[in-house]
């Protein structure tokens, strides 16, 4: 492989006996008596030698000149005799006000260079000009002052002009800068050279440059007001004050003729009055045969000198100093749409790029009633402004802002302490430059106050300008008073807030009389405080997920404008409660699982043991007669399919992810998320992206989520579980055919005895029962004669709950410390004795056997049905109530799918929310969706193992 390398080497490398060659892009050696040239890229001869023309025409050698013509012409090619000295670089001089004169008027080299006086004089009034090659009239001040081009005592001169030293004049100006952010204070070579004269010369002769220079030094020192300084802009304030009598502009009370409009005043509240009092007079819509969705902003430039530039729209990057295309630059005057855009520039491209500073009067652009173009001014607000040494404009009050007209990008000049050809020590960007726009309160034609620009400046101490680096950034930010939505959003989270607290009293009293206990302990409270956790984040939901659908709603689809969507800023509180809902539905997510791994469930077996069998005494050697034992494969059966509907859900959660996922990346759903006001779900790789909206992004990803969710249900429910199969109802009719019943924490009861009286047959049995049962020659399967309701809700009497506790201790007492088991047998054989009483015990009360633990069977009133609690209390007998809604699936997966639905869009919003991203979101949604799933289907697997006292190896 061959390598391709040079030496890097630069020009001020070279040395004075070198040049660059650009064409090798290395240094060569100069000739005999040559050095390098000003620019370093050639070489010329030295002090005292001329050039000699090669041979070939192009190359030249340096001679010596003789003694008596020690001096060199201008361009280098001849000798000459000097009468009044050199220069350092050889060439004859002159002393001011003197031309030099080397030629002949008909271009004879003459032999002694020529010193010709200007004549001053009335007949001619002239002087050299810069170079000092040719006569010109001298500057009408001198000539109005001294009536000469000579600017004598007691006269003044100052920045080349001549003025009256008699008179009233502005005060002697502070030629220094200001950097407050570096603690460092220049006294700059522009303001010094300059500052004075444009003074006098606007105050005496209202020179309009002159005028115009002065404001602009004032923007330089960042308006910066003090009532003890005569720096450029008290002298600024000093001229408007004394020249009330010229008038004012266009019947603007801060534009006095002849000066640039700086201020608006300083008077209190004068920023809130022209900010909010008066709307800009036209309107804006979105859609229609009148789509108006342009801002036409216009900036009057000037240079730093005070000359008119031109007319120029800021469309095209004006204002943008980071590069892009121009769609995308110009997509910042799109009304409707946020446009941020940042980047970093080195110091050396902003010396290069902005070595004059350009200032700008911005205006926005609209048609009268008559046709009659008409402008708009727009005010700036200088973040670096100081009023008497302190920042007035800092806060959010706008009463205390004092708002200014004229602003810059760039200033490389003010920085400049000795020669303005010399690089800057000190510059200052704008590096953050905002402009507001805000709706007009109440409007329904998309009318809005006047804009707002807010320019924060950076100053840069120069020290290495190709590795520093300086943060810009422009911004359009659309916005509207949110007090009166921020309101209506208190009073709904207050007023749904004091129903979730009685909401969740209801709860707490239908649970407290379903468990026979009437007493308000600590564990009532808790459960209070649970039940209210999630009603709470319901509230929050249903509060946010309107919220987010509104903005998404009446901002995308309105014609006129409106609304605007909340700022960034704005969107915090709206944040917090979408956190809040999260964290109050994750506190009802667990307790739920919990409660769910760890419920009482119990099995009661209606069998009976058919016949005798012989059967031998352990220890006593004698065979005797014995019931015959019932089955167990019924309830390991019928365990095992409990075991498989626990986690059993109404939507698939994978497809409900991957169909939410699709939509908002593959269809494009996402792109209504932007805070642009397009509705278009497809975006051109061209056009400008705007920002993300995170009130719409979960507006979007809510609205897909709660949409998708109903349309598995609804499918569901009327298509799957009637033509496919309804796994729920299945596992009913199983215990009934199993002859199997469950009682759910005392909270539920499924009845499942057999209406043929036993279950352990064979096939062809089976088969006989079940057709009798479809030809209805058997009684039905109701708890109660000639009913079909098998599934009930429970409230228990204070005597059933006693009785049932104290049978299901002793079940449970294995677990209890061992001082309290029954040292004569072992832990299973106690709790099988245990687990038998138990169902002989709950038989008998399903059979009526226990007259003082009796129960009725009743309908439940619509009232009760709508409030979720029974009005009855039961005092002497327990109540079923008739559950034809299958009620006890809330021990499920199943009953709960509103729960978990929520808690899953409100984790992919939060996942999204942090990181703005939908594919994130919904890997991780799907992940905590099996993870939790697993939790449940082990844990709930080994609670119904010891619940049951069914081995859990039989539950495969």
């Amino acid at each position: 492989a061959r390598a391709f390398s040079v030496p890097l080497q630069r020009p001020d490398s070279c040395g004075a006996g070198r040049y660059f060659d650009s064409s090798r892009l290395a240094c060569a050696p100069c000739g005999a008596h040559q050095r390098q040239s000003a620019g370093g890229s050639s070489c010329v001869c030295e002090p005292g030698y001329r050039m000699v023309s090669g041979s070939d025409g192009f190359s030249f050698t340096c001679e010596k000149c003789p003694e008596y013509m020690s001096g060199v012409t201008q361009d280098g090619w001849n000798c000459i005799t000097c009468p009044k000295g050199l220069t350092l670089e050889g060439n004859c001089k002159c002393p001011n006000n003197e031309i030099l004169v080397e030629r002949g008027i008909d271009g004879i080299l003459l032999n002694e260079a020529l010193c010709i006086h200007c004549n001053g004089s009335e007949q001619s009034f002239s002087a050299s000009d810069a170079s000092g090659s040719r006569c010109v009239r001298c500057e009408k001040t001198f000539i109005h002052v001294s009536k000469s081009c000579d600017c004598s005592s007691p006269n003044i001169l100052t920045g080349g002009l001549c003025f009256f030293a008699q008179g009233s004049l502005p005060p002697k100006g502070v030629a220094t800068v200001r950097f407050a952010q570096l603690g460092i204070t220049l006294t700059s070579a522009w303001f010094l050279k300059n500052l004075q004269s444009s003074a006098f010369a606007c105050w005496l002769y209202s020179n309009l440059t002159a005028c115009q220079a002065l404001g602009n030094m004032c923007v330089m020192n960042m308006n910066s007001l003090s009532s003890s300084n005569t720096d450029a802009c008290g002298l600024f304030q000093y001229i408007f004050i004394g020249t009330a009598r010229l008038g004012i502009v266009h019947s603007i009370a801060y534009w006095r003729h002849n000066l640039p409009w700086l201020y608006y005043g300083d008077q209190p509240g004068l920023a809130s009055q022209v900010l909010e009092k008066n709307n800009f007079p036209t309107t804006f819509s979105f859609k229609g045969r009148n789509k108006d969705i342009k801002l036409q902003f216009i900036a009057a430039s000037f240079d730093a000198a005070g000359n008119f530039l031109k007319w120029q729209s800021l469309e095209g990057g004006i204002l943008q100093l980071c590069p892009d295309t121009e769609t995308k630059l110009n997509a910042a005057y799109t009304f409707g749409t946020t446009y941020q855009q940042s980047c970093k520039i080195s110091v050396s491209k902003i010396l290069l790029d902005f070595a004059n500073p350009i200032f700008y009067d911005v205006f926005l652009e609209y048609n009268g009633d008559n046709g009659q173009q008409h402008l708009w001014a727009v005010p700036v607000l200088n973040l670096n402004l100081q009023y008497n040494e302190k920042f007035v404009n800092q806060g959010s009050n706008m009463n205390n802002w004092l708002l200014t007209r004229r602003f810059f990008l760039v200033d490389t000049l003010s920085g400049k302490e000795a020669d303005l050809g010399k690089p800057p020590r000190v510059i200052r960007i704008a590096s953050e430059i905002s402009i507001s726009i805000r709706l007009a309160s109440h409007t329904q034609r998309g009318t809005i106050y006047t804009p707002l620009i807010t320019v924060a400046y950076t100053d840069v101490l120069v020290e290495n300008p190709e590795t520093q680096s300086v943060m810009v950034s422009f911004s359009v930010n659309y916005e509207m008073n949110q007090s009166e939505a921020q309101i209506q959003t208190d009073i709904a989270l207050g007023v749904l807030g004091g129903l979730a607290v009685l909401w969740s009293l209801l709860k707490t009293a239908g649970w407290k009389r379903r468990t026979g206990s009437s007493i308000i302990d600590l564990q009532t409270v808790f459960k209070f405080l649970l039940f209210y956790a999630g009603d709470l984040a319901n509230v929050f939901f249903i509060v946010t997920v309107g919220t987010g659908i509104y903005w998404l709603v009446f901002f995308k689809a309105q014609q006129f404008v409106s609304v605007l969507l909340p700022l960034p800023s704005q969107e915090e509180d709206f944040v917090t409660y979408v956190a809040c809902a999260f964290s109050l539905k994750a506190l009802q997510f667990l307790q739920l699982l919990v409660s769910q791994l760890t419920i009482d469930i119990f099995f009661i077996d209606w069998e009976r043991p058919k016949g005798k069998v012989l059967k031998a005494v352990e220890g006593e050697g004698v065979i005797k007669s014995a019931a015959a034992p019932v089955s167990i494969w019924r309830t390991y059966f019928i365990a095992n399919e409990w075991n498989e509907i626990q986690t059993v859900r109404k939507i698939n959660p994978l497809f409900q992810v991957l169909a939410v996922l699709f939509f908002l990346e593959v269809v494009g759903f996402s792109n209504l998320a932007l805070m642009d006001a397009s509705s278009s779900l497809t975006r051109s790789s061209e056009s400008y992206v705007a920002p993300w909206s995170r009130i719409l992004r979960f507006g979007v990803s809510a609205a897909l989520w709660i949409a998708i969710a109903i349309l598995q249900v609804v499918f569901s429910s009327v298509f799957y579980e009637r033509f496919v199969e309804d796994k729920i109802s299945q596992f009913v009719d199983l215990c009934c055919v199993s002859n199997v019943s469950i009682s759910l924490c005392w909270f539920y009861y499924i009845h499942g005895r057999s209406v043929h009286g036993h279950a352990d047959t064979n096939m062809e049995e089976m088969n006989m029962n079940l057709k009798r049962e479809a030809e209805n020659l058997c009684s039905q399967r109701g708890l109660l004669p000639n009913t079909d309701g098998q599934t009930f809700q429970i409230s228990i009497s204070r005597k059933m709950r006693l009785h049932y506790d104290w049978i299901h201790e002793t079940l449970t007492r294995k677990r209890g410390p061992a001082r309290l088991l029954d040292s004569s047998a072992n832990t299973f054989e106690q709790s099988t004795r245990a687990y038998n009483t138990m169902n002989k015990f709950l038989s008998s009360f399903i059979d009526h056997v226990h007259r003082e633990m009796d129960y009725i069977v009743k309908d439940k009133l619509l009232l009760e049905r709508i409030l979720g609690m029974e009005f009855m209390e039961p005092i002497e007998k327990s109540i079923f109530y008739n559950d034809e809604g299958h009620s006890f699936s809330e021990v499920l997966y199943c009953g709960n799918e509103t729960t978990l639905l929520i808690f899953d869009i409100l984790f992919f919003s939060i996942v999204d929310l942090a990181s703005q991203s939908f594919v994130l979101a919904a890997i991780l949604t799907y992940l905590q969706q099996e993870i939790f799933r697993f939790i449940r289907n082990t844990l709930g697997q080994k609670n119904l193992a010891s619940k049951t006292l069914v081995d859990e190896r039989f539950l495969i």
